[in-house]
């Protein structure tokens, strides 16, 4: 795996077993932090005109709690991505039921670039179409998330904000909204949204949620808090998060999955750290849990750099493969400039 200015190589790794997957060949080039979308302008705003400051400072108050939530098959393969929402300081989050049909795993992303394995769900409802779902977030005490709104849904005509997460690009940008029809078990929403909408939180001038995305497009629907507050009541005190397919048992023993690799992001050049011609290798020893996540990053060779080696283990960190019965593996890592 290599990282450097202006500069391309390659990842390759290696596992100690006899039978070892190969792992993916990523080539990485480092650049520079792309910076989070501006909120767009309400639709009744006129072309270039910029966000208003209330919009604007709405969004940077939502937009850390909202996740990009990406979810795996059992075989590891990509399901689908949807956005969702942190709801607690234990690290709860909302997104669509529909967003998990057929899943073993997930990963939640947020704008910071902080990628937080999915330890199962907490309640569902096809119904309501909601899912609660918890994730593995340390230190909880530097995570954001928003309060549900407990007074009753707003009434048509009402203002709304729809804000979508900063890893969806433009389509993420806040957007001023308003309610067209009120129901006891769904909001219209008036306007348009883009699909990856779907699962984010729908909030008040407050950014108190009022309601969460179900469907996109031309028309906007969301169930509002209300029915979330009634999924949230079905989670005991002593509820275990967990993944349907990871209760099942069969009296056939099936097969080992083949370790693979589905999530290798390379590392990026540290800060600071570009005098022409710098530059360091090292080997870095992974070890998976069933579950795919690396619980341990041994450093088998020192680049001979400490910043090299940090930035190193901080990406290894969050590497991903498919299910399997735990294994290891080991990577060469490279940093040059030119």
């Amino acid at each position: 795996m290599g990282c450097g200015r202006k500069s391309a190589s390659q990842i390759v790794g290696e596992s100690p077993t006899e039978h070892s997957p190969s792992i993916p060949q990523i080539t990485s080039v480092s650049q520079s932090p792309t910076p989070l979308p501006s909120a767009s302008p309400s639709s009744g705003a006129k072309p270039g005109q910029s966000p208003s400051p209330d919009l604007t400072q709405l969004e940077t108050r939502v937009r850390p709690s909202v996740v990009w939530v990406t979810v795996f098959d059992p075989k590891g393969n990509l399901l689908r991505t949807q956005s969702g929402f942190f709801i607690s300081a234990d690290a709860r989050f909302v997104t669509t039921a529909r967003a998990i049909e057929g899943a073993i795993n997930a990963v939640a992303k947020t704008a910071d670039g902080e990628i937080y394995n999915v330890s199962g769900i907490l309640a569902a409802s096809k119904e309501w179409d909601l899912a609660v779902l918890q994730a593995d977030v340390k230190p909880r005490k530097l995570l954001r998330f928003l309060d549900l709104n407990k007074n009753s849904n707003p009434s048509g005509g009402a203002g709304v904000v729809v804000v979508g997460s900063a890893l969806a690009g433009s389509e993420g940008s806040a957007r001023k909204m308003t309610i067209a029809a009120e129901e006891a078990e769904r909001l219209e929403i008036a306007g348009a949204t883009p699909v990856s909408s779907i699962g984010s939180p729908v909030v008040n001038e407050n950014g108190e949620v009022i309601g969460i995305v179900i469907s996109a497009g031309e028309k906007t629907t969301a169930r509002p808090s209300a029915a979330l507050d009634s999924v949230l009541s079905r989670v005991a005190v002593d509820t275990q998060a967990r993944w349907p397919a990871t209760a099942e048992t069969s009296a056939t023993p099936k097969p080992t999955p083949k370790p693979r690799i589905v999530y290798a992001p390379a590392p990026a050049f540290p800060p600071g750290v570009s005098q022409s011609g710098i530059s360091g290798t090292g080997r870095f020893r992974l070890t998976f849990d069933p579950n795919g996540n690396v619980t341990n990053v041994q450093v088998v060779k020192s680049t001979g750099n400490p910043y090299f080696d940090q930035a190193a283990i901080k990406t290894l960190r969050q590497w991903r493969s498919a299910p399997s019965q735990g294994w290891q593996a080991t990577v060469p890592v490279t940093f040059q400039t030119r």
